[in-house]
Protein backbone atom coordinates (compact mmCIF):
# COMPACT_ATOMS: atom_id res chain seq x y z
CA UNK A 1 0.00 0.00 0.00
CA UNK A 2 1.25 3.48 -0.87
CA UNK A 3 0.48 6.39 1.46
CA UNK A 4 0.35 10.04 0.41
CA UNK A 5 1.87 12.58 2.80
CA UNK A 6 -0.50 15.50 2.49
CA UNK A 7 1.98 18.13 3.69
CA UNK A 8 4.04 17.83 0.53
CA UNK A 9 4.01 16.24 -2.88
CA UNK A 10 5.43 13.02 -1.44
CA UNK A 11 4.32 9.39 -1.66
CA UNK A 12 5.39 6.69 0.79
CA UNK A 13 6.10 3.29 -0.74
CA UNK A 14 5.33 0.66 1.88
CA UNK A 15 7.13 -2.00 -0.14
CA UNK A 16 10.05 0.22 -1.14
CA UNK A 17 13.63 -0.25 -0.01
CA UNK A 18 17.20 0.91 -0.29
CA UNK A 19 17.29 -0.69 -3.78
CA UNK A 20 14.20 1.15 -5.07
CA UNK A 21 16.10 4.19 -6.35
CA UNK A 22 17.52 3.77 -9.85
CA UNK A 23 21.02 2.36 -9.99
CA UNK A 24 21.28 0.69 -6.58
CA UNK A 25 21.72 -2.93 -5.56
CA UNK A 26 22.43 -4.57 -2.21
CA UNK A 27 23.54 -7.82 -0.64
CA UNK A 28 24.05 -9.42 2.76
CA UNK A 29 25.74 -12.70 3.65
CA UNK A 30 26.83 -14.77 6.66
CA UNK A 31 30.61 -15.11 7.01
CA UNK A 32 30.89 -16.51 10.53
CA UNK A 33 31.77 -13.34 12.44
CA UNK A 34 28.37 -13.84 14.06
CA UNK A 35 27.15 -17.31 14.91
CA UNK A 36 24.01 -17.45 12.78
CA UNK A 37 22.83 -14.13 11.39
CA UNK A 38 24.15 -12.40 8.31
CA UNK A 39 27.10 -10.18 9.20
CA UNK A 40 28.52 -8.61 6.02
CA UNK A 41 26.78 -6.55 3.37
CA UNK A 42 27.14 -3.91 0.70
CA UNK A 43 25.18 -1.29 -1.19
CA UNK A 44 26.52 -0.67 -4.68
CA UNK A 45 25.61 1.94 -7.30
CA UNK A 46 25.94 1.51 -11.06
CA UNK A 47 27.62 4.91 -11.31
CA UNK A 48 29.68 7.12 -8.99
CA UNK A 49 27.04 8.73 -6.75
CA UNK A 50 27.14 12.17 -5.16
CA UNK A 51 27.46 11.41 -1.47
CA UNK A 52 27.18 13.07 1.90
CA UNK A 53 27.68 11.84 5.44
CA UNK A 54 27.44 12.83 9.08
CA UNK A 55 29.33 11.11 11.87
CA UNK A 56 29.32 10.55 15.61
CA UNK A 57 30.59 13.43 17.76
CA UNK A 58 32.17 10.98 20.18
CA UNK A 59 35.86 11.99 20.34
CA UNK A 60 36.78 8.29 20.26
CA UNK A 61 35.91 7.30 16.70
CA UNK A 62 36.23 3.90 15.09
CA UNK A 63 38.77 3.36 12.30
CA UNK A 64 36.20 2.89 9.49
CA UNK A 65 34.89 6.44 10.01
CA UNK A 66 38.31 7.88 9.11
CA UNK A 67 38.46 5.77 5.97
CA UNK A 68 34.94 6.74 4.88
CA UNK A 69 35.66 10.42 5.53
CA UNK A 70 38.76 10.18 3.38
CA UNK A 71 36.89 8.48 0.55
CA UNK A 72 34.14 11.09 0.38
CA UNK A 73 36.65 13.95 0.64
CA UNK A 74 38.31 13.04 -2.69
CA UNK A 75 35.40 13.80 -5.06
CA UNK A 76 32.29 13.89 -2.90
CA UNK A 77 31.24 10.63 -4.51
CA UNK A 78 30.87 6.96 -3.55
CA UNK A 79 29.93 3.86 -5.47
CA UNK A 80 30.00 1.15 -2.79
CA UNK A 81 29.26 1.00 0.93
CA UNK A 82 30.59 -2.07 2.76
CA UNK A 83 29.39 -2.88 6.28
CA UNK A 84 30.22 -5.64 8.74
CA UNK A 85 28.43 -6.32 12.02
CA UNK A 86 29.46 -8.21 15.14
CA UNK A 87 32.78 -6.39 15.64
CA UNK A 88 33.01 -2.58 15.69
CA UNK A 89 36.71 -2.21 14.78
CA UNK A 90 36.87 0.58 17.37
CA UNK A 91 39.77 1.24 19.78
CA UNK A 92 41.92 -1.13 17.74
CA UNK A 93 44.87 1.17 16.97
CA UNK A 94 46.98 1.03 13.84
CA UNK A 95 45.95 -2.54 13.09
CA UNK A 96 42.29 -1.56 13.11
CA UNK A 97 42.94 1.34 10.72
CA UNK A 98 44.95 -0.92 8.41
CA UNK A 99 42.09 -3.43 8.47
CA UNK A 100 39.60 -0.73 7.46
CA UNK A 101 41.84 0.29 4.56
CA UNK A 102 42.09 -3.38 3.57
CA UNK A 103 38.30 -3.67 3.53
CA UNK A 104 38.19 -0.65 1.21
CA UNK A 105 40.89 -2.03 -1.08
CA UNK A 106 39.29 -5.47 -1.37
CA UNK A 107 35.91 -3.83 -2.00
CA UNK A 108 37.38 -1.73 -4.81
CA UNK A 109 38.94 -4.84 -6.35
CA UNK A 110 35.70 -6.83 -6.03
CA UNK A 111 33.48 -4.15 -7.59
CA UNK A 112 36.09 -2.91 -10.10
CA UNK A 113 36.04 0.70 -8.93
CA UNK A 114 38.65 3.13 -7.54
CA UNK A 115 39.35 2.81 -3.82
CA UNK A 116 38.09 6.30 -3.03
CA UNK A 117 34.66 5.30 -4.32
CA UNK A 118 34.38 2.75 -1.49
CA UNK A 119 33.20 3.55 2.05
CA UNK A 120 33.39 1.11 4.94
CA UNK A 121 31.91 0.88 8.41
CA UNK A 122 31.60 -1.64 11.23
CA UNK A 123 29.29 -2.18 14.19
CA UNK A 124 29.41 -4.49 17.17
CA UNK A 125 31.74 -5.11 20.11
CA UNK A 126 34.39 -2.46 20.80
CA UNK A 127 38.05 -3.42 21.28
CA UNK A 128 38.18 -6.61 19.23
CA UNK A 129 40.09 -7.10 15.99
CA UNK A 130 38.33 -8.11 12.80
CA UNK A 131 39.10 -11.65 11.54
CA UNK A 132 40.41 -10.26 8.27
CA UNK A 133 40.73 -13.56 6.44
CA UNK A 134 37.00 -14.10 7.00
CA UNK A 135 36.11 -10.49 6.13
CA UNK A 136 38.16 -10.26 2.94
CA UNK A 137 36.93 -13.63 1.71
CA UNK A 138 33.39 -12.50 2.45
CA UNK A 139 33.76 -9.23 0.54
CA UNK A 140 34.92 -11.15 -2.53
CA UNK A 141 31.72 -13.21 -2.35
CA UNK A 142 29.37 -10.21 -2.34
CA UNK A 143 27.03 -10.19 -5.33
CA UNK A 144 24.59 -7.26 -5.02
CA UNK A 145 21.09 -7.48 -6.50
CA UNK A 146 18.69 -4.68 -7.42
CA UNK A 147 15.88 -6.50 -5.63
CA UNK A 148 13.86 -6.25 -2.43
CA UNK A 149 15.50 -9.52 -1.37
CA UNK A 150 18.92 -7.93 -1.72
CA UNK A 151 17.77 -4.98 0.36
CA UNK A 152 16.45 -7.21 3.15
CA UNK A 153 19.62 -9.29 3.14
CA UNK A 154 21.70 -6.13 3.59
CA UNK A 155 19.39 -4.91 6.34
CA UNK A 156 19.79 -8.17 8.25
CA UNK A 157 23.57 -8.08 7.79
CA UNK A 158 23.96 -4.74 9.63
CA UNK A 159 21.89 -5.60 12.73
CA UNK A 160 23.33 -6.23 16.20
CA UNK A 161 20.88 -6.23 19.14
CA UNK A 162 18.09 -4.98 16.89
CA UNK A 163 14.92 -7.05 16.98
CA UNK A 164 13.57 -5.90 13.61
CA UNK A 165 14.81 -4.62 10.26
CA UNK A 166 14.41 -0.89 9.69
CA UNK A 167 13.68 0.46 6.23
CA UNK A 168 11.69 3.14 4.44
CA UNK A 169 11.03 4.58 0.98
CA UNK A 170 9.45 7.74 -0.46
CA UNK A 171 8.89 9.15 -3.92
CA UNK A 172 8.34 12.69 -5.15
CA UNK A 173 8.33 14.65 -8.40
CA UNK A 174 11.20 16.84 -9.60
CA UNK A 175 10.97 18.44 -13.06
CA UNK A 176 8.22 15.97 -13.88
CA UNK A 177 10.54 13.07 -13.10
CA UNK A 178 9.89 10.53 -10.34
CA UNK A 179 12.61 10.75 -7.69
CA UNK A 180 12.94 7.95 -5.14
CA UNK A 181 14.51 8.09 -1.67
CA UNK A 182 15.06 4.74 0.06
CA UNK A 183 16.71 4.05 3.38
CA UNK A 184 17.85 1.37 5.78
CA UNK A 185 19.15 1.62 9.34
CA UNK A 186 20.31 -0.28 12.41
CA UNK A 187 20.28 0.82 16.00
CA UNK A 188 18.79 -0.38 19.27
CA UNK A 189 21.12 0.51 22.14
CA UNK A 190 23.84 3.08 22.86
CA UNK A 191 21.52 5.57 21.20
CA UNK A 192 21.96 9.23 22.07
CA UNK A 193 22.85 10.96 18.83
CA UNK A 194 25.08 13.05 18.02
CA UNK A 195 24.86 10.24 16.80
CA UNK A 196 24.53 6.73 18.35
CA UNK A 197 25.17 3.02 17.77
CA UNK A 198 23.31 3.88 14.70
CA UNK A 199 24.06 3.30 11.07
CA UNK A 200 21.78 4.63 8.38
CA UNK A 201 22.20 4.41 4.63
CA UNK A 202 19.97 6.36 2.26
CA UNK A 203 19.88 6.05 -1.52
CA UNK A 204 18.25 8.32 -4.05
CA UNK A 205 18.28 8.69 -7.82
CA UNK A 206 18.00 12.48 -7.58
CA UNK A 207 20.50 14.58 -9.51
CA UNK A 208 22.18 16.70 -6.80
CA UNK A 209 25.80 17.59 -6.11
CA UNK A 210 27.76 16.74 -2.98
CA UNK A 211 27.59 20.22 -1.46
CA UNK A 212 23.83 20.66 -1.63
CA UNK A 213 23.27 17.04 -0.54
CA UNK A 214 25.58 17.56 2.45
CA UNK A 215 23.73 20.75 3.42
CA UNK A 216 20.36 19.01 3.28
CA UNK A 217 21.56 15.95 5.22
CA UNK A 218 23.20 18.01 7.97
CA UNK A 219 20.07 20.10 8.51
CA UNK A 220 17.74 17.09 8.42
CA UNK A 221 19.94 15.07 10.79
CA UNK A 222 19.59 17.78 13.43
CA UNK A 223 15.79 17.40 13.23
CA UNK A 224 15.64 13.60 13.05
CA UNK A 225 18.57 11.34 14.00
CA UNK A 226 19.85 13.87 16.53
CA UNK A 227 16.42 13.99 18.18
CA UNK A 228 16.29 10.37 19.31
CA UNK A 229 17.61 8.82 22.49
CA UNK A 230 17.42 5.40 24.08
CA UNK A 231 19.99 5.37 26.86
CA UNK A 232 22.11 8.53 26.79
CA UNK A 233 25.25 6.85 25.39
CA UNK A 234 26.89 8.22 22.24
CA UNK A 235 28.70 5.54 20.26
CA UNK A 236 32.06 5.41 18.49
CA UNK A 237 30.89 4.13 15.11
CA UNK A 238 27.81 6.04 14.02
CA UNK A 239 27.23 7.50 10.65
CA UNK A 240 24.52 8.39 8.18
CA UNK A 241 25.45 8.22 4.50
CA UNK A 242 23.36 9.38 1.54
CA UNK A 243 24.22 8.35 -2.02
CA UNK A 244 22.57 10.04 -5.04
CA UNK A 245 22.94 8.31 -8.41
CA UNK A 246 21.44 11.13 -10.51
CA UNK A 247 19.72 8.53 -12.70
CA UNK A 248 16.29 10.16 -12.33
CA UNK A 249 17.78 12.71 -14.78
CA UNK A 250 16.13 15.75 -13.24
CA UNK A 251 17.75 19.16 -13.50
CA UNK A 252 20.38 19.46 -10.80
CA UNK A 253 18.77 20.21 -7.45
CA UNK A 254 19.73 23.32 -5.51
CA UNK A 255 17.85 25.22 -2.80
CA UNK A 256 16.67 27.59 -5.55
CA UNK A 257 15.18 24.79 -7.65
CA UNK A 258 11.36 25.03 -7.81
CA UNK A 259 11.05 21.40 -6.64
CA UNK A 260 13.70 21.58 -3.91
CA UNK A 261 11.00 21.43 -1.21
CA UNK A 262 9.69 18.15 -2.65
CA UNK A 263 13.10 16.48 -2.52
CA UNK A 264 13.96 17.92 0.88
CA UNK A 265 10.66 16.68 2.32
CA UNK A 266 11.13 13.19 0.90
CA UNK A 267 14.63 12.99 2.40
CA UNK A 268 13.39 14.42 5.70
CA UNK A 269 10.52 11.93 5.95
CA UNK A 270 12.83 9.02 5.15
CA UNK A 271 15.28 10.08 7.87
CA UNK A 272 12.47 10.70 10.38
CA UNK A 273 11.01 7.27 9.63
CA UNK A 274 14.33 5.57 10.27
CA UNK A 275 15.01 7.60 13.41
CA UNK A 276 11.63 6.67 14.89
CA UNK A 277 12.13 3.00 14.02
CA UNK A 278 15.45 3.06 15.88
CA UNK A 279 13.84 4.68 18.93
CA UNK A 280 10.93 2.22 18.87
CA UNK A 281 13.36 -0.72 18.81
CA UNK A 282 15.36 0.46 21.83
CA UNK A 283 16.83 -2.44 23.75
CA UNK A 284 14.08 -3.94 25.89
CA UNK A 285 11.60 -1.23 24.88
CA UNK A 286 7.85 -1.71 24.75
CA UNK A 287 6.78 1.81 23.69
CA UNK A 288 7.84 4.60 21.36
CA UNK A 289 7.65 8.00 23.06
CA UNK A 290 7.13 11.19 21.04
CA UNK A 291 7.56 14.57 22.72
CA UNK A 292 6.44 17.75 20.99
CA UNK A 293 7.36 21.14 22.40
CA UNK A 294 5.75 24.38 21.24
CA UNK A 295 5.97 27.96 22.46
CA UNK A 296 9.74 27.81 23.01
CA UNK A 297 12.13 30.72 22.46
CA UNK A 298 13.15 29.19 19.11
CA UNK A 299 13.11 25.87 17.25
CA UNK A 300 16.53 24.84 18.52
CA UNK A 301 15.50 25.27 22.16
CA UNK A 302 12.21 23.47 21.52
CA UNK A 303 14.15 20.48 20.20
CA UNK A 304 16.52 20.58 23.16
CA UNK A 305 13.66 20.58 25.67
CA UNK A 306 11.90 17.75 23.82
CA UNK A 307 15.04 15.63 23.80
CA UNK A 308 15.70 16.34 27.47
CA UNK A 309 12.23 15.07 28.35
CA UNK A 310 12.39 11.95 26.23
CA UNK A 311 15.89 11.19 27.51
CA UNK A 312 14.95 11.38 31.19
CA UNK A 313 15.24 7.97 32.86
CA UNK A 314 12.49 9.00 35.26
CA UNK A 315 10.13 9.89 32.40
CA UNK A 316 11.03 6.69 30.56
CA UNK A 317 10.38 4.48 33.58
CA UNK A 318 7.11 6.30 34.31
CA UNK A 319 5.94 5.51 30.78
CA UNK A 320 6.91 1.86 31.23
CA UNK A 321 4.95 1.75 34.48
CA UNK A 322 1.92 3.59 32.96
CA UNK A 323 2.31 6.29 35.62
CA UNK A 324 1.11 9.75 34.50
CA UNK A 325 3.76 11.46 36.63
CA UNK A 326 3.92 14.86 34.91
CA UNK A 327 6.22 16.08 37.69
CA UNK A 328 9.04 14.17 36.00
CA UNK A 329 8.30 16.01 32.75
CA UNK A 330 8.41 19.49 34.27
CA UNK A 331 11.58 18.54 36.14
CA UNK A 332 13.29 17.68 32.83
CA UNK A 333 12.05 20.96 31.32
CA UNK A 334 13.59 22.87 34.20
CA UNK A 335 17.09 21.40 33.83
CA UNK A 336 17.13 21.50 30.02
CA UNK A 337 19.22 24.68 30.07
CA UNK A 338 16.70 26.44 27.84
CA UNK A 339 14.69 29.58 28.46
CA UNK A 340 11.64 28.72 30.59
CA UNK A 341 9.01 30.73 32.46
CA UNK A 342 7.98 28.47 35.32
CA UNK A 343 4.58 30.21 35.52
CA UNK A 344 3.42 29.49 31.94
CA UNK A 345 3.99 25.79 31.23
CA UNK A 346 1.32 23.45 29.82
CA UNK A 347 1.78 19.66 29.80
CA UNK A 348 -0.45 17.00 28.25
CA UNK A 349 -0.02 13.23 28.18
CA UNK A 350 -1.82 12.18 25.05
CA UNK A 351 -5.22 13.96 25.14
CA UNK A 352 -5.08 14.44 28.90
CA UNK A 353 -4.04 17.88 30.12
CA UNK A 354 -2.13 17.50 33.38
CA UNK A 355 -0.75 21.03 33.81
CA UNK A 356 -2.14 24.36 32.60
CA UNK A 357 -0.21 27.59 33.02
CA UNK A 358 1.96 25.72 35.54
CA UNK A 359 -1.01 24.78 37.70
CA UNK A 360 -2.17 21.16 38.14
CA UNK A 361 -5.46 20.21 36.53
CA UNK A 362 -8.04 17.77 37.75
CA UNK A 363 -7.73 14.69 35.53
CA UNK A 364 -8.67 11.04 35.77
CA UNK A 365 -5.71 8.90 36.81
CA UNK A 366 -7.60 5.89 35.48
CA UNK A 367 -7.94 7.46 32.02
CA UNK A 368 -4.30 8.49 32.03
CA UNK A 369 -3.18 5.00 33.03
CA UNK A 370 -5.34 3.44 30.34
CA UNK A 371 -3.85 5.79 27.74
CA UNK A 372 -0.27 4.95 28.78
CA UNK A 373 -1.00 1.23 28.65
CA UNK A 374 -2.67 1.30 25.24
CA UNK A 375 -1.03 4.10 23.27
CA UNK A 376 1.92 3.52 20.95
CA UNK A 377 3.47 5.95 20.45
CA UNK A 378 2.90 7.64 23.78
CA UNK A 379 2.71 11.37 23.06
CA UNK A 380 3.72 14.10 25.48
CA UNK A 381 2.93 17.70 24.54
CA UNK A 382 4.47 20.77 26.15
CA UNK A 383 3.72 24.44 25.52
CA UNK A 384 6.16 26.87 27.14
CA UNK A 385 4.26 30.02 26.06
CA UNK A 386 7.34 32.17 25.63
CA UNK A 387 7.92 32.18 21.84
CA UNK A 388 7.17 30.52 18.51
CA UNK A 389 9.72 27.70 18.60
CA UNK A 390 8.59 24.13 17.90
CA UNK A 391 10.40 20.82 17.98
CA UNK A 392 10.02 17.06 18.41
CA UNK A 393 12.09 14.23 19.84
CA UNK A 394 11.65 10.47 20.07
CA UNK A 395 12.69 7.80 22.53
CA UNK A 396 11.42 4.71 24.28
CA UNK A 397 10.53 3.45 27.71
CA UNK A 398 13.16 1.96 30.01
CA UNK A 399 12.50 -1.61 31.11
CA UNK A 400 14.02 -4.47 33.08
CA UNK A 401 15.06 -6.05 29.80
CA UNK A 402 17.39 -3.14 28.96
CA UNK A 403 19.54 -4.09 31.95
CA UNK A 404 19.39 -7.81 31.09
CA UNK A 405 20.44 -7.24 27.45
CA UNK A 406 23.33 -4.94 28.26
CA UNK A 407 24.55 -6.90 31.29
CA UNK A 408 25.26 -9.82 28.96
CA UNK A 409 26.13 -8.06 25.70
CA UNK A 410 29.49 -9.81 25.19
CA UNK A 411 28.40 -13.15 26.65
Amino acid sequence: MNVINETANVLKLETGSVTSAKGFSAVGIHTGVKRKRKDLGAIVCEVPASSAAVYTLNKVQAAPLKVTQESIAVEGKLQAMIVNSGIANACTGKRGLDDAYTMRAVGAETFHIPEHYVAVTSTGVIGEFLPMDVITNGIRQLKPEATIEGAHAFNEAILTTDTVEKHTCYQTIVNGMTVTVGGVAKGSGMIHPNMATMLSFVTTDANIDHGHLQGALSAITNETFNRITVDGDTSTNDMVVVMASGLAENEALTPEHPDWANFYKALQLACEDLAKQIARDGEGATKLIEVEVTGAANDQEAGMVAKQIVGSDLVKTAIYGADANWGRVICAIGYSGCEVNQETIDIAIGPIVTLKQSEPTSFSEEEATAYLKEADPVKISVNLHIGNGTGKAWGCDLTYDYVRINAGYRT
